[in-house]
């Protein structure tokens, strides 16, 4: 399949129904996820905020797991070997333990397996069918909002020049992306950088407001080489994140490109700047005459680690 082919799959993805169980009695829900995988309970845990979430990126879970925990292993191709010591750790402490996948090694662990559809595609590509069944066991947005994220989803998939535009600004100085976002956006910034990372192969930096107000303002106004940057923030209906937004430009003269958030609903506007960020990273990609699909060194690394 092509790249641009497995992009087109999210809108679908999004109406996904399967979900995971959540059993009474949970107090806290912790989910084990690395990179294009992970990327899914990084955006749940800004939307859902009734419990504390924890989010796993790493080989361990948090001494406090116990019979009270909720631990969603998610792991497309089932075989992250982070992911699945997080998720036998977790049987071990006596957790609620649900896996997300399309099937591998960590089908075998826990309570419940949530199967999503192995279409052969990227993991980074598969973010809807990995997240939905955590937005539908939990009820944490709206079926109205979510037809409508599949809306600006489409809308994109139909008209992504602005997209090109900015992938054509950063290829044309060779610059290096620097993304901001505020909540409940952060996340989707991390995602940018990881879909400049592996898709365009360039390095990126994320960060978000108004934290970086406490550290970025210094260097933004007095670092060396800022023309080989290129900033991107995601604009805010927040008043006071707008606020900073347009006073940190000013004091530090710095130059941003403002992405606006389409859509009413919280859900709709991170996918379509999440979208956005796809487009964006797939064009560059083709600029820079790269294979988006080519994770050659990640396959590599594994094999060295073995």
């Amino acid at each position: 399949m092509e790249f641009i082919e497995e992009l087109k799959l999210l809108k679908e993805q999004l109406r996904f129904t399967e979900k995971i169980d959540v059993p009474e009695g949970i107090d806290n829900i912790v989910i084990a996820g690395m990179g294009g995988s992970g990327i899914a309970g990084k955006i749940f845990s800004e939307f859902y905020t009734k419990l504390p979430v924890y989010i796993a990126d790493d080989y361990n879970i948090p001494d406090y797991v116990s019979k009270t925990t909720l631990l969603v292993g998610m792991s497309y191709s089932g075989n992250t070997e982070e992911t699945i010591s997080a998720v036998k750790q977790g049987i071990e402490k006596g957790a609620y333990v649900v896996t997300v996948g399309t099937g591998g090694e960590i089908k075998k662990y826990g309570k419940q397996h949530v199967q999503i559809p192995d279409m052969g595609i990227q993991p980074r590509s598969a973010t809807g069918w990995m997240l939905m069944p955590l937005i539908n066991g939990f009820g944490a947005v709206k079926k109205e909002d979510i037809e409508e994220a599949i809306s600006v989803i489409e809308a994109l998939d139909i008209n992504n020049n602005e997209c090109l535009e900015v992938a054509n600004e950063i290829a044309r100085g060779d610059h290096i992306p620097v993304i901001y976002g505020a909540a409940p956006f952060k996340t989707v910034a991390y995602r940018w950088k990881m879909q400049f990372n592996e898709n365009a192969k360039v390095l990126a930096y994320p960060a978000s407001f108004p934290e970086l107000n406490h550290s970025d303002t210094m260097a933004l106004a007095k670092t060396y080489r800022k023309d080989n940057l290129y900033f991107i923030v995601f604009g805010s209906r927040t008043g006071k994140i707008s606020k900073r937004i347009s006073v940190t430009a000013r004091i530090t003269n710095s130059k941003f490109r403002i992405v606006d958030p389409k859509g009413k609903s919280d859900f709709a506007r991170m996918f379509h700047i999440f979208h956005y960020g796809d487009y964006v990273s797939y064009h560059l990609s083709a600029i820079r005459n790269v294979d988006p699909k080519d994770i050659a060194l990640i396959e590599e690394l594994k094999k060295n680690l073995k």
